[in-house]
């Protein structure tokens, strides 16, 4: 996991209300499904080995769900891990195994940190039969369908580069979605990409393009759905701020209209005019949509673009890059104006 990182600034400082917003989220869910829909949801309260912080949802990005521990299945789970550990009576072995699986994902960061002690390593252990401590944690990891190293703790990505772990105490996820409502348990939960959609003026919302994933070229959800219906010759203006770093471009940084600045300060500036003339087709870094479930275009749209829908359709946008790498950095900001 990536080191983290203790947002001294922004979270330390914060004293806010837990007001509930309307979000864009995405759950990728353990048995391999994905959800798509709208949410309420206010701050994220993460307790950490730093005390409580208080994350506005407009900079969360991302949240990991952890495996979680309980003190009481730990207990359980480490008597019945001795008997692995030293028995040679292969009944007892299979049933403190099964007791072991039935503690459910819980018990896995007990077994882990218990297989993984040196002073519990029997050397003098002539056991080769199937019910083993290491044999016990894959099944564990098996039946709940999370991967191998997988964190205990919960990890909230914050303006898509910064990360921090700890504890946030939510039981379900209320998603509103094409198909209706539903209510997903956090035990089913992988993880949870998050877009606010802020209201601006009359006809007027904001939206953030996080680098780690709002990349054209990223299969898994790279463009962000607006929520913006637009009709065919309905005008329409783009307007996006911020800096991207493209770990997939030598980590070079970029902005919206093209511009750039290499790893040794060169900076480079945007090669055609972005509103009014210059190139239709997008540069590196540039803000790009299109309209349409479907659609397979990639129109530039830059730091500002203003013009006439060409169809009619949903209103999405990214940034701009053929190639998508998930070590990006950085976000914009894009004000869209109908």
């Amino acid at each position: 996991m990536k080191k983290l990182i203790v947002l001294t600034g922004l979270l330390f400082s914060l004293c806010v209300t837990a007001q509930q917003k309307s979000v864009e989220v995405k759950l990728n869910l353990l048995d391999g499904n994905v959800i798509t829909g709208t949410s309420m949801m206010g701050d994220v309260e993460l307790n950490t080995s730093y005390g409580k912080l208080i994350i506005p949802v407009a900079n969360v990005s991302t949240i990991k769900v952890g495996i979680g521990c309980d003190k009481a299945i730990t207990d359980k789970a480490i008597g019945l891990l001795k008997i692995l550990n030293t028995s040679t009576n292969d009944d007892a072995r299979k049933a403190a195994y099964n007791d072991i699986v039935k503690l459910g994902p819980k018990a896995i960061s007990a077994v882990s940190d218990f297989n993984s002690d040196p002073k519990n390593y029997n050397e003098n252990s002539t056991y080769t039969g199937e019910y083993t401590i290491d044999n016990v944690l894959s099944e564990l990891h098996s039946a709940a369908n999370i991967e191998e190293g997988a964190e205990v703790d919960d990890i909230v990505t914050i303006d898509g580069q910064y990360t921090m772990g700890g504890t946030f105490a939510f039981t379900k996820l209320d998603v509103k979605t094409e198909y209706g409502n539903l209510s997903v348990p956090k035990e089913k939960i992988k993880s949870v990409d998050v877009s606010v959609i802020s209201a601006g003026g009359a006809g007027e919302l904001t939206f953030k393009l996080m680098a780690t994933k709002h990349i054209s070229s990223n299969q898994n959800g790279g463009w962000l759905k607006t929520g913006i219906t637009l009709k065919q010759g309905q005008k329409f203006t783009i307007i996006a701020t911020g800096e991207v770093t493209l770990a997939s471009l030598s980590n070079q940084k970029y902005k919206p209209d093209g511009s750039y600045t290499a790893t040794n300060g060169t900076s480079y500036p945007a090669t055609a005019s972005e509103e009014g003339g210059g190139t239709t087709y997008p540069s590196y870094g540039n803000v790009v949509y299109h309209i349409g479930d479907n659609s397979t275009e990639t129109l530039k749209a830059g730091a500002k673009f203003t013009g006439n829908a060409k169809t009619s359709g949903m209103l999405y946008i990214a940034i701009y890059e053929t190639v998508y790498n998930a070590a990006n950095t950085g976000s914009y900001t894009v004000k869209i104006v109908k």
